[in-house]
């Protein structure tokens, strides 16, 4: 018989309970915060801030986007807004008189164009399926 045998399965293993260390952490951190918070704000503004501290920890540790967690689509953003950037461009050529000369491309017409070949099914795929399962016979 063969049995097709996943190879790469990545899943992380819960510590505490139903709850992965990083969840607990973000919950953990969050729950002492409202502790902290309870002794030094008016009850109205503590219920406030734990409700926006709790809902962020939960955000934080059970959203995921598109299979990234928030954390991640959180330091990306940030990421990319405060490092620098280069904008690049192409200097176009000008004539004598200062005007922006026109490059006219030349269009393909159909009798250049090679038909393209489909093929069933590329060797690529094949050999990715074959390094992602592992085939054994008995």
């Amino acid at each position: 018989m063969r049995f097709t045998i996943p190879q790469f399965i990545e899943r992380e293993p819960k510590i505490v309970g139903p709850l992965t260390f990083n969840q607990f952490i973000y919950l953990g951190i969050a729950g002492a915060i409202c502790f902290f918070l309870y002794f030094t704000l008016p009850f109205a503004l503590f219920l406030l801030a734990c409700f926006v501290v709790g809902g962020a920890a939960l955000s934080m540790a059970f959203l995921k986007v598109d299979g990234i967690p928030l954390i991640n689509r959180i330091g990306n953003f940030l990421k990319f807004t405060l490092s620098p950037k280069m904008y690049l461009w192409k200097m176009q050529k000008r004539s004598s008189a200062g005007f922006v000369e026109k490059t006219i491309e030349k269009e393909e017409t159909p009798e250049d164009q090679t038909p393209l070949k489909i093929a069933a099914r590329s060797k690529l795929k094949n050999k990715k399926t074959e390094v992602e399962t592992k085939k054994i016979s008995q």
